[in-house]
C-alpha cells in the first residue's frame, strides 16, 4: 500500500482518486471545493486541509487541475519542497506543453522525478478506471509513475520526453473535435436528404466514413450505443473543455508553424457554440444543435 496525495477532485479527479483508494492505497486528497472533498471521503479517501498537507508524506503526488496557471501555482507553492524528494510527481491535467516542460524541469532541479500524464476517456472512464494515459518524461519517471496510472486506466503509454504527454493529448483532441464537427454536419445533412438516421449509422459505421465520433459517441439520440446525446447532452465531455483543448492545440500549432485549417475551423465552431450560444456546459457532441438550421434559427 502506498500513500498517494491527490490534488484536484473534480469530475475527472474524483473518480481517479476513488479508484486508487479502491485498489487499497492510502489516498490523502485535497480540493478547494468542500463538496468534492466530502465526496472523496465517502469513497475511502482521507481529506487534507491543504495541498501541502496532502503531499507531506506522499510516495506519489497526482494532480488533476483546470489549467497551466493552477498547475504552476500548486507545484511551486505546495508540492516542490513540501513533498518528500523520493515522491514521484504526476500531473494528469491538460495544459500547454511549455508549462508542462517548465514544471518538470523545476521539479528535476529540486531533485524530483515528474511526468506529465494527461488522460483520454472522459468522466465515465475516470469512474470505471478505463482511462488512457499518455505520459511525457524520462524513462525513469515513467517507470515510477506507470504502476499508479495503471490502477486508473486501461492503457498507459510513454509518449516521449517531458511535455510529450501534453503534445499527444492536444493532437488527439484536435482530431476528435474536428471529427465530431464533421460527424454532426453529416448526420444533419443525411436527415435533410431524407435518410433514416439509424440506417445511415448502420451503413457508415461499417464503411469508409467510420470514426470514433460516429461509432462510439454518436451525436444523435437513439442511434448507435448510448451516449450523452441520449441524456439531452448532459455529462460526458463538456464543450467548454473541448474548446480549451482546441485553443491549446492552436497555440501549439502556432509555436511550431504547423498548418492546421481543420483544427482552426473546429476551434471557431466550438467557440461559437460554447461562448456565443451558451452551450459550454453541454457535451461536446451537442454542437449538432448549432449545425442544425432549425435549432440555430431558434437559438438566435
Amino acid at each position: 500500500m502506498a500513500r498517494i496525495a491527490f490534488i484536484g477532485l473534480g469530475n475527472m479527479g474524483g473518480g481517479m482518486a476513488a479508484n486508487l483508494a479502491k485498489a487499497g492505497h492510502d489516498v490523502v486528497a485535497f480540493d478547494l471545493v468542500e463538496e468534492a472533498l466530502a465526496r472523496a471521503e465517502s469513497r475511502s479517501c482521507r481529506r487534507a486541509a491543504s495541498a501541502a498537507e496532502a503531499v507531506a508524506e506522499a510516495e506519489a503526488v497526482i494532480t488533476m487541475l483546470p489549467a497551466g496557471k493552477h498547475v504552476r501555482a500548486v507545484y511551486e507553492a505546495e508540492v516542490i519542497g513540501k513533498a518528500p524528494a523520493s515522491a514521484i510527481l504526476i500531473d494528469c491535467s491538460t495544459i500547454d506543453v511549455a508549462t508542462a516542460r517548465e514544471e518538470i524541469e523545476k521539479a528535476r532541479a529540486a531533485g524530483y522525478l515528474m511526468t506529465d500524464a494527461p488522460v483520454s476517456g472522459g468522466i465515465a472512464a475516470a469512474e470505471a478506471g478505463t482511462l488512457t494515459f499518455m505520459a511525457g518524461g524520462t524513462e525513469e519517471a515513467f517507470k515510477r509513475a506507470e504502476p499508479f496510472l495503471a490502477m486508473m486506466g486501461k492503457a498507459v503509454i510513454h509518449a516521449g520526453a517531458p511535455g510529450a504527454g501534453q503534445a499527444a493529448k492536444i493532437c488527439n483532441n484536435m482530431l476528435l473535435g474536428a471529427s465530431m464537427a464533421a460527424t454532426c454536419e453529416t448526420f444533419a445533412m443525411a436527415k435533410k436528404l431524407g435518410l433514416d438516421l439509424q440506417t445511415f449509422f448502420d451503413i457508415s459505421s461499417k464503411a469508409s466514413g467510420q470514426c470514433w465520433s460516429m461509432t462510439s459517441y454518436c451525436p444523435v439520440p437513439g442511434v448507435g450505443p448510448e451516449t450523452p446525446a441520449d441524456r439531452d447532452y448532459e455529462g460526458g465531455f463538456a464543450a467548454a473543455l473541448m474548446l480549451k483543448d482546441l485553443r491549446l492545440a492552436m497555440e501549439a500549432a502556432q509555436s511550431v508553424d504547423a498548418y492546421t485549417p481543420m483544427g482552426a475551423e473546429a476551434e471557431t465552431l466550438y467557440a461559437r457554440f460554447a461562448e456565443a450560444l451558451g452551450g459550454g456546459g453541454k457535451d461536446f457532441s451537442a454542437i449538432i444543435k448549432m449545425i442544425d438550421d432549425s435549432w440555430q434559427a431558434e437559438a438566435e
